[in-house]
C-alpha cells in the first residue's frame, strides 16, 4: 500500500506529463499544418486516438457503455474538451497574438473556482486555491512576458473566443467527474469517438484529404500527436480528473507556459531570463497551493 506523500508525487508527476503533452502538441500541429489542412489534421488526430483507445479498451477487458444516456453525456463531454474548445480556440488565435492566447487559455482553474462556488459546488472551494488560481496566471504572464497585456481588447471577437474555450475546458473538468464509475480509458475512447464521428465527415466534406501527400516527418508529427499528446493525454487527463479533483487537473494549463520555455532550451538553444525564472516558480507553487492536501476551510461545497 502507498503512503499518501507517495500517492501524491505520482499524481503530481501525471500532472506534469500531461502538461508535457499538451504543451509539445503544439510543436507537432506546427509541423504537420505545412502539409495538412486544419480540419483534416484535427479529424485524423482525433480519429487515430480513437483507434488507440478503443484497442486499450478491448486490450485491457473493458467494456463500453451499452446505455443512450451515457453516450450522449460522452457527447457532451467530447464538445466541452475536443469538439466545442479545439474548434473556438483555433478560429480565435487567427486573430490573437500567440502569446496572449497563451495567457487568455490559461485561465481555466479561475473559471473553475468560480463555476464551482457559485453553481456546481461539487468539490470544496477555498480562498486559498483561489489565490493559487490567480498566482498561476500571474506566472503564465511573467512568462510569456507582461507586455502581451497590451493587445487586450484589440480584437474583442479572437480574446472572447479564446476565454469560451478555456470556459469550455474548465466546463469539461467539472463534467467529467460524473464518469467515475466508468474506466479512465473507456471515457476517454467515448469521447474520441464522439468526435472522430462529427469531424471525419466534415474533413471529408471540405479538404479531400486523399488528396493530400504529407511528408514523412509530417506523418510522425500526427502521430505523435494522435497517440501520446491525445490518446496517452486524455487517459491520465479522466484519471486526475478523480483523484486531484477538477481544479486539480485543470491547473496543468500553468506547466505548459513553463514546459514551452523548457523545450525551448533543451531543443532550440534558448535562453531564459529572470522574469520567466520567476514566472515558472510562481506557476509551480500556484499549482502546489491547488493541489496540496490540507484541512479545508472552505467557502462552500456541496456536502457528501
Amino acid at each position: 500500500m502507498h503512503s499518501p506523500k507517495t500517492t501524491l508525487a505520482t499524481e503530481f508527476l501525471l500532472l506534469a506529463i500531461l502538461a508535457l503533452l499538451w504543451g509539445s502538441s503544439y510543436i507537432f500541429i506546427k509541423i504537420a499544418l505545412e502539409d495538412i489542412p486544419p480540419i483534416t489534421l484535427i479529424a485524423m488526430r482525433v480519429g487515430i486516438a480513437a483507434l488507440f483507445l478503443t484497442g486499450i479498451v478491448i486490450w485491457q477487458g473493458d467494456k463500453f457503455p451499452r446505455d443512450g444516456k451515457t453516450w450522449r453525456m460522452l457527447l457532451l463531454q467530447a464538445i466541452f474538451n475536443s469538439i466545442g474548445a479545439w474548434t473556438v480556440l483555433a478560429w480565435g488565435q487567427q486573430y490573437v497574438d500567440s502569446g496572449l492566447a497563451s495567457v487568455l487559455n490559461s485561465t481555466s482553474p479561475v473559471f473553475l473556482f468560480f463555476i464551482t462556488l457559485f453553481v456546481t459546488r461539487h468539490e470544496t472551494v477555498n480562498k486559498t486555491k483561489l489565490i493559487g488560481a490567480l498566482l498561476g496566471v500571474s506566472g503564465v504572464i511573467m512568462v510569456v512576458g507582461p507586455g502581451v497585456l497590451n493587445g487586450l481588447g484589440a480584437d474583442i471577437g479572437g480574446q472572447a473566443a479564446i476565454l469560451l474555450g478555456a470556459l469550455l475546458y474548465a466546463c469539461g473538468a467539472i463534467y467529467g467527474k460524473r464518469f467515475s464509475k466508468l474506466p479512465a480509458t473507456v471515457t476517454a475512447a467515448g469521447t474520441m469517438i464522439w468526435a472522430s464521428i462529427c469531424l471525419i465527415p466534415a474533413s471529408l466534406l471540405l479538404d479531400q484529404p486523399w488528396t493530400l501527400t504529407p511528408a514523412p516527418q509530417t506523418i510522425i508529427a500526427v502521430l505523435v500527436l494522435s497517440v501520446l499528446c491525445t490518446g496517452v493525454a486524455l487517459m491520465i487527463y479522466f484519471r486526475l480528473v478523480r483523484t486531484l479533483g477538477s481544479m486539480g487537473v485543470a491547473s496543468q494549463s500553468y506547466l505548459r507556459a513553463g514546459i514551452g520555455v523548457a523545450l525551448g532550451v533543451l531543443l532550440l538553444g534558448e535562453t531564459i531570463g529572470p522574469l520567466t525564472l520567476a514566472g515558472i516558480f510562481c506557476a509551480l507553487i500556484g499549482v502546489a497551493i491547488i493541489n496540496w492536501p490540507r484541512k479545508p476551510h472552505p467557502i462552500a461545497a456541496k456536502p457528501a
